[in-house]
C-alpha cells in the first residue's frame, strides 16, 4: 500500500507499506473477510453450500440452521429456537453485530410474512426508481419480483450503451406501468416443495435489427414460481426447433443448478424434474442421440439438455402452446 498522506516518511518516500492484515476498501478485503466468515461457520459445523457460496447450513439431527450472507448483511433462519437463540450469541461473541429482529427489509426486497406464507415486493425501490432524473441508468433489479417487466426490462437494456429519444420513451412507458402497479410482487405459500415444474418459450426472430430470438423460462418449484428469465439469444437460429433447443438447454441449466442448490438445503423431491416445451422436434432433439444437417451446427454446450436427459436428472416433455 502506498504511503498516507502525512505519513510519507520523508528518508523513504517512493517505499510502500506491507499490511500486516487486510484493510476496508482495498480490492483483497472482501475476500479476506469472506474467508475469515466462512473459517468461523465452518468451525461451528456449518456446511458451505456448492450452489451458493454464500449460504450455510447446520444439521444437528432433526435440527437445521440457515444462513445467507452478502457482504456484511446477514439472513438466518432455522426450525430449531434453542440452536438458532445459541447461535445467534455465538455470532454476536465473534462479530460486532446487530439483531434487526423478524426479516421485513433485505437488499432491497420488501417481505411480508402471513400465516398463509411469504410475500415479496420491492415498493421502496420502484419509489426511488420512479424519482431517480437519470433513468437510464437505474439497474434491471426490479425483475428480482416483478416477472411482467422482464421481457420489456430485458428489450431496453440492449440500447444501454447508445440509447436514443426511442429508447427513452421506451423506459418512461415501463415506469408508467411499475407507478400505477406499486402494489405487485411474489406470493409463496406454505405448500411442500414436492416437485420442479418448468416452461420454456421463445419469440422467434424478435429482434428487427438483428433477428435474434429472445428465450424466456418459467421455473414452479411445488405451486411457487422461483426463477424466471428473459434473454436474448447471442446468434440467429435457422429453424424453430433450434432457438426452442437453446431455450430448453438455457432452462435445464437452471434447472440444474436449482436442484444442487435444494440438495444443499436438505430438501428432496418426489419427482425429477419436468421441462415443457411446446416444440416437438426440439423434444426430440434432447430424448433422441441422433443428429441430422439441420443441427449440426448446434455448438455442443446446448447440448446439455439431452446428456442431463439421457442421465435422468430432468425429463423433457411436450405441451401445448395454449397450456402455458
Amino acid at each position: 500500500m502506498e504511503q498516507p498522506p502525512g505519513y510519507v516518511d520523508s528518508r523513504f518516500p517512493n517505499h510502500v507499506c506491507k499490511l500486516k492484515k487486510s484493510l476496508y476498501s482495498l480490492k483483497q478485503a472482501p475476500r479476506a473477510w469472506f474467508h475469515r466468515f466462512s473459517s468461523f461457520m465452518l468451525r461451528l459445523g456449518f456446511l458451505c453450500s456448492r450452489a451458493d457460496t454464500s449460504l450455510f447450513v447446520l444439521i444437528r439431527s432433526s435440527s437445521i440452521i440457515y444462513l445467507l450472507l452478502y457482504v456484511d448483511d446477514i439472513v438466518v433462519t432455522g426450525n430449531d429456537d434453542a440452536l438458532l437463540r445459541d447461535f445467534i450469541q455465538r455470532l454476536h461473541r465473534e462479530f460486532a453485530t446487530k439483531d434487526l429482529g423478524p426479516l421485513s427489509y433485505f437488499l432491497g426486497l420488501e417481505v411480508s410474512s402471513s400465516a398463509t406464507g411469504l410475500f415479496l415486493s420491492q415498493a421502496k425501490y420502484a419509489h426511488d426508481i420512479l424519482a431517480r432524473a437519470q433513468l437510464l441508468d437505474s439497474k434491471p433489479y426490479l425483475t428480482i419480483t416483478r416477472l411482467d417487466l422482464a421481457y420489456a426490462v430485458n428489450s431496453v437494456s440492449q440500447y444501454m450503451q447508445s440509447p436514443t429519444v426511442d429508447h427513452f420513451q421506451a423506459v418512461k412507458r415501463i415506469l408508467c406501468n411499475v407507478k400505477g402497479t406499486l402494489h405487485y410482487g411474489l406470493s409463496f405459500s406454505h405448500s411442500p416443495p414436492t416437485s420442479i415444474l418448468a416452461y420454456s418459450n421463445v419469440d422467434w426472430a424478435g429482434y428487427p435489427d438483428t433477428h435474434c430470438s429472445t428465450s424466456g423460462y418459467a421455473i414452479f418449484l411445488g405451486e411457487n414460481l422461483v426463477s424466471w428469465s428473459a434473454k436474448k439469444q447471442p446468434t440467429v437460429s435457422h429453424s424453430s426447433c433450434e432457438f426452442e433447443y437453446r431455450a430448453l438447454a438455457l432452462m435445464a441449466s437452471e434447472v440444474t443448478w436449482l436442484s444442487h442448490l435444494l440438495r444443499d438445503l436438505k430438501v428432496s423431491l418426489n419427482h425429477r424434474p419436468l421441462l415443457l416445451c411446446d416444440n416437438k422436434s426440439a423434444i426430440f432433439l434432447a430424448l433422441n442421440l441422433v443428429s441430422h444437417k439441420r443441427a449440426k451446427h448446434i455448438d455442443l454446450d446446448y447440448h446439455i439438455v439431452r446428456d442431463l436427459a439421457a442421465s435422468g436428472a430432468i425429463q423433457p416433455q411436450y405441451v401445448p402452446s395454449h397450456l402455458q
